[in-house]
Parts: structure tokens; C-alpha cells; sequence
């Protein structure tokens, strides 16, 4: 199964092709300066002529010349990776992954949502005409009254930048809707602590998984219990889809990384099954305010750590997750805070307080017994 499935570099990208001249870099030098003040553009351009980044005499070159196959240059704003030898797909994800969206300049084989610039003399209409041209979702050119409208595409002209920006939004914004959004309620833990099973104690009319699972429904298509093999019996009788646990002993990150792998295509709305205070407000505004070219968005607490077991994780996670796994490094809230996340506040802090012991038990059985007579 594919980890980035019908992705070439990027979950939303778009490429600009025409032949020379036609006014490609332009046009995307434009863009980023128009999407640039409200999210982060990255820019892919392939060329077929050779280039150099280091420079003969400098100390990565002199490396480089003697044998090295991959050099890195670092410093405290800028890094760039030089690899001799045929291109790595895999490698070209994992370095543009942390921008919003990617502007691809050239590529007309690859099968990437494409953008087609009209040249001068209108050649590159022969290859839309003999279909060459695959995956073409807008014309632009300097002209648009001189383009048919036989070939049944958005035609745009080259200086209505905001029309453009517009259109390529609503592309990715169109990605987006099409995409499933799950809910995954965590109970796979031990519940050692507690000394009994926290998904199955009930604050509410309903057991906690299947209290907290009807909150998800009404944000989500489909709503999965995420659990070990050994919890099956438990928990099967509430009726709720079973997502077992295919990495064990891993925490919460085992949860959502066998998710993902089962469904690499959906997005997550991840809750922990001890969160006796969670309301459907806290989900619906997760929901609402969410940025789906970030990696995630999450909760934030007022000692600014981010909250990993109440965050919606978008499809772009799942690759950076594998690799942090493989590393050794299965915390999701590390995660968070070393990734670019879209943050919200919470209003009431007890809404993701999550419930360990008999004492912590007791004590919210009466908050919410108290607040039952007030309201």
C-alpha cells in the first residue's frame, strides 16, 4: 500500500507547464508572492540542463569532487542536500512535506494537475489536441479571447493573478472535500492506574467509548475503536468498528499509525477515551477551524504544550509519523512540536483533562454531577 497514494512530490500540488518562454517562472513568482503572505509555497523546478549549487572552491565542492555522494550545507536559516546520482522520489517528499502546498515549474509527463501556459504562437495547443497533455485543469494566456472553447478548460489571463490564486485554492480545497474524515477513539492503554478499564466507565448515560464516539459521528464519516487484539471481546458488544493495534507497545502513535495504514488516504479526528469533559463543541470547532495543509491541528495548553490525543491529523502526517517511529521516537506530542501545526486555544482547560486514578475518578463524578444541577 502506497504511504502517499496518488501523490507525486506533494498531497497538493500543481505544476505550471508551456514551453520556453511562455512565461512560467514568472507567473509562479507571482503566485508565491500573492500566497505567501498566508501560508508556505514551496517551489519544485526541474529543468534538463545541468546545474551546480556549490561553487568550485568552496569546501562542499572540494568534497563533493572527491567522491562524496551526498553533501549537506546547513546554516541557521537555509539547508540543501546535493545527491549525486538518479533522483529519489521517496527523498523529494520527505524535504517538501513541511510547506502548505508546492508550484512544480516543468514536468509534462508526470502526472500532476497541470496548468498550461499558452505561448506566443499557441504550439502547445497541438499536444492538448492530441490529448499529450494529461491531468490539464486551466489555460492562461496573454490572449484568452483567441483560445477556443473547444477544449472545455478555465482559461485565464496571465495578469489576473487573484483569479488564478483563487482557482488553484479552490483545486486544493476540492482535494480536501473529497477526502474521508474519521474518527479514531483511543483504548488501547492499560488503564493500570485506574485498575480498571477507563473506556468502560461511564460519566455520562453512555460507557466512555461509546459516549465519546457518538461525539465523533457528528463530525465524522465513519468512526473506528482503536485497540489491542486482547480487548476484542471487551469491546465488541457497543458496536463500534474495531481498529486494531498493529504496532504495539508504542503508546497512542501504535493507534493512529494502524489507521493510517489501513486508510492512508482519509484524515483522523484522533480523542483519547478518558476525556470525561470533552463536549462536541471542542470537536466541532476542531473540525471547523482546521487547516488541512498543516500537518495537524491541535489543541494547545496554557503551558503552550500541545495536546496529541484530541488533534485532527491530516494525511501528511502519516509519512513524517513512520519516520519518526523508525527512529525510535514514538511520541506524538513531540510530533507537534517540532512540525509545522495549526493551533487553537482552549477555552476551559478541564476539557482535555484526562482521568488515571479512582481519586481523579471521584472527584469529576461530582464536578459533573454539580454542574448537571446549575445548568
Amino acid at each position: 500500500m502506497n504511504i502517499m497514494p496518488d501523490v507525486t512530490f506533494h498531497p497538493f500540488e500543481i505544476a505550471f507547464c508551456g514551453f520556453s518562454n511562455s512565461g512560467k517562472t514568472t507567473l509562479i513568482s507571482r503566485l508565491v508572492s500573492l500566497f505567501s503572505e498566508s501560508y508556505s509555497v514551496g517551489y519544485y523546478k526541474h529543468g534538463c540542463h545541468r546545474f551546480d549549487i556549490d561553487r568550485e572552491g568552496k569546501d562542499s565542492f572540494v568534497v563533493r569532487q572527491s567522491g562524496a555522494r551526498a553533501v549537506m550545507v546547513s546554516d541557521p536559516e537555509k539547508h540543501a542536500l546535493i545527491s549525486t546520482g538518479s533522483s529519489d522520489l521517496f527523498l523529494e517528499k520527505t524535504g517538501l512535506l513541511h510547506v502548505d502546498f508546492l508550484l512544480v515549474e516543468g514536468l509534462k509527463e508526470l502526472p500532476l494537475p497541470k496548468l498550461v501556459l499558452i505561448d506566443h504562437d499557441h504550439k502547445i495547443l497541438d499536444l492538448l489536441a492530441n490529448k499529450t497533455l494529461k491531468n490539464v485543469i486551466a489555460l492562461v494566456t496573454a490572449d484568452p479571447a483567441s483560445i477556443p472553447d473547444t477544449y472545455g478548460f478555465p482559461v485565464f489571463h496571465r495578469d489576473r493573478i487573484e483569479d488564478i490564486a483563487a482557482y488553484i485554492l479552490a483545486f486544493f480545497h476540492s482535494t480536501v472535500t473529497r477526502r474521508p474524515l474519521f474518527g479514531l477513539v483511543l483504548a488501547g492503554g492499560k488503564s493500570e492506574r485506574m485498575g480498571e478499564d477507563k473506556a468502560l466507565l461511564a460519566y455520562h448515560t453512555q460507557v466512555q467509548i461509546q459516549h465519546t464516539a457518538t461525539m465523533l459521528l457528528k463530525q465524522c464519516k465513519e468512526v473506528y475503536l482503536s485497540c489491542r487484539s486482547d480487548q476484542q471481546s471487551s469491546y465488541v458488544k457497543y458496536g463500534i468498528p474495531l481498529m486494531l493495534d498493529g504496532y504495539l507497545d508504542i503508546g497512542p502513535l501504535g493507534g493512529l499509525l494502524s489507521a493510517q495504514q489501513r486508510f492512508p488516504d482519509a484524515s483522523w479526528l484522533v480523542t483519547a477515551c478518558d476525556l470525561p469533559f470533552l463536549d462536541h463543541s471542542l470537536i466541532s470547532e476542531l473540525t471547523a477551524e482546521r487547516n488541512p495543509f498543516s500537518f495537524a491541528t491541535a489543541y494547545r495548553h496554557a503551558d503552550r504544550k500541545p495536546e496529541p490525543l484530541c488533534t485532527l491529523y491530516e494525511p501528511k502526517s502519516r509519512l513524517p509519523l513512520l519516520l519518526r517511529h523508525a527512529t525510535g521516537n514514538n511520541s506524538l506530542r513531540s510530533f507537534l512540536e517540532d512540525s509545522p501545526i495549526h493551533y487553537l486555544s482552549v477555552k476551559d482547560p478541564r476539557y482535555l483533562h484526562n482521568i488515571n486514578t479512582p481519586e481523579e475518578r471521584k472527584q469529576v463524578i461530582k464536578s459533573l454531577s454539580t454542574r448537571g444541577k446549575t445548568q
